[in-house]
């Protein structure tokens, strides 16, 4: 009898033994499952590509591709992006085009010819990824003035063109104003590491004080300016952008007409109007010593001036130097109109303005102007006035010796008088304020294009894999062993229990 009881109790042990042993496995299959689980979810890891994109600027000048790349992990939703190659355009400059079938081809084998010198920088598996964009400024907004549907054609042969290229064509059109000077306001603070910049521990960060600088931007046919404020005021002028996760209020106005081609035309519009003979003009602002003959239909083929009673697009006007600075200031200052404001303040022509405060850099046209006085970098306003009148005053001679070429030295005496008039009594920049600009010119070329492909980087998706820390058939195999361990313990347990309970 009491051997049946030692037997019994050493049963029931053994049942417990087994028991014990099965729980603790089944225990040991469902922590390790999910275990494996948490490790191949948590641990994974994204892999970023590089992303490409593709913006081509058409100017009234020349027409320049941009490609950038950025790095598929963006900083707060917004790419950081670079220049990687830069292809000017051989041929005309769209807004001539639909006027000579050969030049027209000229320059669609010019723009072939840079689509695939970007191509070979871009690989091959990105090409049909990689957005394509086309901007036109000034030039083509001034077309579109004088005649829309030569200008809608331009537009519609350029979309074709650019839709059969390799690469993913969003849109191409006629960028504003407005737009052109916010981009290029982008592009200055984003080149100046205003918005980010990377630490000691090679991570981006906002810098500390985060002050941005204004923009003013000078090319043929228009002319920006574009800073920050604090309030946003009324109207079209005022834009609120977004990057690297901080908002900003940007004061942004383009002055159409004023570009430094169409405002020279300006001035010689108001020198021949002053002359009593069109065979013999003295132009104050040309050097002594220079002569040229100039057809009339170079002048006022443009919307930017009224055509004179009996216009005559084949008369000749044959100008001689005059070398008078003073007087070319003075006709310089009448093609601006500084009386009419309906509000606080105005720069000219009744554009509503804030008071410019803090840095500015003054880039393209203003730079090289300035390089020819000596002025680049900083400079003072007394100094860049006396360095305007000395070389107003040069003879053509003694000018030639001057870096410039001849077709834009001639010109430069009236630029220069341009310049200081608009930034002095148009933008209201004075003794103290003007020692805020920056006459400058960086490897990565400054313009609208750059701050376009930061701002369009914030909706371009990127590319990303996902690698995680197991490969697919280990974690299949793994996950797989330990619920089948599961299934069998938990079969087991259910025995066991069945066989002590009967």
């Amino acid at each position: 009898m009491l051997c049946q009881q030692e037997m019994g109790s050493k049963k029931k042990m053994g049942y417990k033994c087994r028991i014990a042993g099965v729980m603790l496995l089944l225990i040991g299959s469902i922590a390790a499952l999910v275990v494996v689980a948490v490790v191949q979810d948590k641990l994974k890891v994204k892999e970023y590509g590089l992303e490409f994109g593709i913006v081509i600027d058409s100017g009234s000048s020349r027409s320049n591709v941009y490609l950038y790349e950025w790095p598929g992990e963006k900083e707060n939703e917004t790419g950081v992006v670079t220049e990687r190659k830069n292809c000017k355009v051989n041929g005309a400059p769209i807004s001539e085009l639909e006027v000579s079938s050969k030049e027209d081809e000229k320059t669609f084998k010019g723009f072939q010819d840079c689509m695939d010198k970007i191509k070979n920088h871009i690989p091959e598996e990105k090409h049909k990824t990689t957005p394509l964009f086309l901007g036109a400024t000034a030039g083509m907004r001034l077309l579109e003035m004088k005649d829309e549907k030569r200008a809608n054609k331009i537009m519609g042969k350029l979309r074709d063109f650019l839709s059969k290229q390799d690469f993913q064509f969003h849109k191409a059109s006629i960028i504003t104003g407005q737009e052109e000077g916010l981009y290029g306001w982008i592009t200055v603070n984003y080149l100046k590491e205003n918005f980010l910049q990377k630490n000691m521990w090679n991570t981006y960060i906002r810098p500390n004080g985060a002050e941005t600088v204004g923009s003013m931007d000078l090319g043929g046919a228009s002319t920006q300016i574009a800073f920050q404020v604090q309030e946003r005021g009324e109207g079209a002028d005022y834009k609120s952008v977004k990057l690297y996760g901080y908002p900003y209020t940007v004061y942004t106005h383009s002055f159409l007409c004023y570009g430094k081609n169409e405002a020279d035309k300006k001035v010689l519009d108001k020198v021949i109007r002053e002359s009593s003979d069109p065979a013999y003009v003295i132009n104050p602002c040309y050097p002594k010593g220079f002569n040229i003959t100039i057809q009339a239909s170079s002048i006022y083929d443009t919307v930017c001036i009224l055509k004179p009673k009996n216009y005559n697009s084949n008369q000749e006007f044959y100008m001689v130097g005059g070398a008078d600075s003073e007087k070319c200031g003075e006709i310089v200052k009448s093609i601006f109109n500084f009386r009419n404001c309906s509000s606080k303040q105005c720069s000219f022509n009744g554009v509503e303005q804030p008071p410019v405060t803090g840095d500015f850099m003054a880039y393209a046209g203003f730079f090289f102007i300035a390089r020819a006085l000596e002025q680049s970098g900083k400079s003072d306003l007394d100094q860049f006035n006396i360095a305007v009148g000395n070389f107003c005053n040069t003879d053509w001679l003694k000018l030639k010796k001057h870096w410039i070429s001849d077709g834009y030295l001639k010109t430069y005496c009236f630029a220069s008088h341009y310049v200081l008039t608009l930034l002095a009594d148009g933008y209201k920049f004075d003794n103290e304020t003007w020692k805020n600009i920056h006459f400058e010119q960086k490897e990565t070329s400054i313009g609208w294009s750059l701050g376009y492909m930061l701002s369009m980087s914030n909706m371009i998706p990127s590319e990303v894999k996902e690698i995680t820390p197991m490969t697919n058939p280990v974690f299949a195999g793994l996950i797989f062993l330990f619920s089948a361990l599961i299934i069998v313990t938990a079969v087991l347990g259910f025995i066991i229990l069945i066989r002590i309970c009967y």
